[in-house]
């Protein structure tokens, strides 16, 4: 003897293919896996390229601090007026710059004791004494 048919009511997830085939994501799966490695790789991008400047600031600062050490050995430690004034008598070719075309900025004497003076970039924002400043 046969049943009667009894209708079976699914919601949409408990189908075959479930959430997927509810959302119909077979079509659009490429392009969100496109958009996510994109956006994967700009974010990686962006924070690197960040990252490279700050490396190539601090490199170019080490440099720039031999030339204002110089100075103050040929005055008898007195500041050098500007950090331009150091760089003219040192007989460098350019004046150094920061990673993004910045000059960077000589505070003489520096804020800490004991500090003769700090050398330092105002950073990728280019605000003085900014929270992304590089010394």
């Amino acid at each position: 003897m046969r049943l009667p048919y009894e209708p079976k009511i699914l919601f949409p997830w408990e189908g075959r293919g479930g959430l997927r085939r509810f959302f119909r994501l077979g079509r659009l799966r490429p392009y969100l896996v496109i958009f996510g490695v994109v956006g994967f790789v700009t974010l990686v991008g962006v924070r690197e390229r960040r990252a490279s400047g700050v490396r190539q600031t601090r490199a170019t600062l080490l440099g720039a601090r031999r030339v204002v050490e110089a100075y103050l050995a040929d005055h008898d430690g007195g500041c050098p007026p500007s950090f331009e004034k150091a760089v003219e008598q040192s007989h460098v070719e350019a004046t150094p710059r920061d990673a993004w075309g910045r000059p960077l900025r000589l505070v003489c004497p520096g804020r800490w004791e004991g500090a003769r003076y700090e050398l330092m970039s105002d950073g990728p924002d280019g605000e003085p004494g900014g929270l992304d400043r590089i010394e």
